[in-house]
């Protein structure tokens, strides 16, 4: 006696599909809001000429008008600010460091900044204003 079986034909349900692609979608369109650079609040200061960088590869230090210092938006001291400037030399000396004060910023503060940055030889400095 001969068995004869019997092929059956596998079959992939697709009514799930769209509600995960639209789900995807929504996740991908929520993740794509999200803002990961950390400002802090100054008013710029105006400058008679300016010229663009590059986003990639800078360090951004923030003052503020009381003088306090952000690195990538972040609170941070001085000597933090001198530990974050030596290790990036190291690493990548030719990473752009943007010096961002506030118009109202005592300059006592913004060269204090700049003497780290002679101290540390640092010679890819841009100070970023007001832009048109």
């Amino acid at each position: 006696m001969k068995l004869r079986r019997e092929r059956i034909n596998p079959v992939v349900p697709m009514n799930a599909m769209s509600d995960v692609a639209f789900l995807l979608l929504i996740f991908i369109m929520l993740v794509s809001l999200i803002n990961y650079r950390r400002e802090v609040k100054i008013d710029y200061p105006e400058a008679e000429s300016a010229k663009r960088t590059s986003a990639e590869k800078n360090l951004e230090i923030w003052i503020d008008r009381e003088g306090a210092l952000y690195l990538d938006g972040l609170p941070a001291e001085a000597a933090a600010v001198e530990n974050a400037l030596g290790d990036l030399y190291r690493r990548a000396p030719d990473t752009r460091v943007h010096i961002i004060a506030d118009r109202n910023t005592p300059f006592k503060e913004v060269s204090g900044v700049l003497g780290i940055l002679q101290l540390l030889q640092y010679r890819v400095v841009s100070f970023v204003v007001a832009g048109e």
